[in-house]
């Protein structure tokens, strides 16, 4: 879920708490968070546990409306998140779409930016399953670990075993846009490229999608925020993809404001073109 603001928690040391809740709640999962394991293992256990709370949850919802269950998700995947990261890492600060801001982060060596649920809309519709839970760590400028859990699907990819991408299929390159909202420019690139659009609801799922070759790329310019594609990002260049802002500069993250309004994750061999191609739909709309 993306919000018109940038939200941060910084992470004091407390009592560890399990997320245990009853109706009014979340439901209790099991803690697969192991205390002095590496950071993209730490990304992907976190990822897994929350996606586990909110399959539960949807399990356990028939006293909720689709709203109040996409409510619910948001708050009880991010308390599962801070406090998880509160023990196993408590002199990090934690960049998430739910916390509340902190420039403190700022100058911090070590942030964990996190959307405890992407997708919200889409975890809200029964039997869709194109929602995540994205967990990565930036270090001193970088994204050093990520994971992106998507629950529904069983499946979760991560630094810690980066996936090798599969072999490209021939036919018109398959775009992953958003299902409520395709940018314009998208439509523009199928008068230069041969495109086929693929509607889907989470970044972190259409990435995903690239990574799993069911798609070719994806291509977004109608604003995100950094906890969108942060692990997105991470885990698709951990498997060899192309990830950058749509005019091919870098994404830079854990910035003042954290809004990163556009992005192109594709299969390196289609970067050149597909870049290029933008730039020509970019000039041609602005002219």
């Amino acid at each position: 879920m993306t919000t018109g603001r940038a939200k941060t928690w910084t992470i004091e040391r407390r009592a560890k708490a399990d997320v245990t809740h009853d109706r009014s709640g979340a439901v209790g999962v099991t803690d697969t968070t192991a205390t002095g394991t590496d950071d993209a293992a730490l990304a992907r256990a976190l990822a897994d546990a929350a996606g586990e709370l909110l399959l539960q949850l949807r399990a356990n919802a028939d006293d909720l409306d689709p709203r109040g269950l996409r409510d619910r998700g948001d708050a009880s995947a991010h308390a599962l998140l801070v406090a998880r990261l509160a023990d196993a890492r408590p002199s990090d600060a934690v960049l998430s779409e739910e916390g509340k801001d902190d420039p403190a982060r700022l100058r911090a060596q070590r942030v964990w930016i996190v959307d405890p649920l992407d997708g919200t809309r889409e975890y809200g519709e029964a039997g869709r399953s194109d929602w995540a839970v994205h967990v990565a760590l930036w270090e001193r400028g970088e994204l050093t670990a990520g994971a992106v859990a998507l629950p529904a699907l069983g499946t979760t990819l991560s630094t810690a075993d980066p996936r090798p991408m599969p072999a490209p299929r021939p036919g018109p390159v398959r775009i992953a846009v958003s299902r409520t909202r395709p940018p314009e420019l998208v439509r523009r690139l199928a008068a230069l490229l041969d495109v086929e659009l693929v509607p889907m609801g989470s970044a972190g799922a259409k990435v995903s999608a690239v990574v799993l070759g069911d798609v070719d790329a994806y291509v977004h310019g109608g604003g995100q925020y950094e906890w969108d594609s942060a692990a997105p990002v991470a885990v698709a260049r951990a498997a060899g993809a192309h990830a950058s802002r749509l005019d091919g500069s870098p994404l830079v993250y854990n910035r003042p404001d954290p809004l990163l309004p556009d992005l192109v994750v594709c299969r390196p061999e289609l970067a050149r073109d597909l870049l290029d191609a933008i730039r020509r739909t970019t000039e041609e709309g602005a002219a």
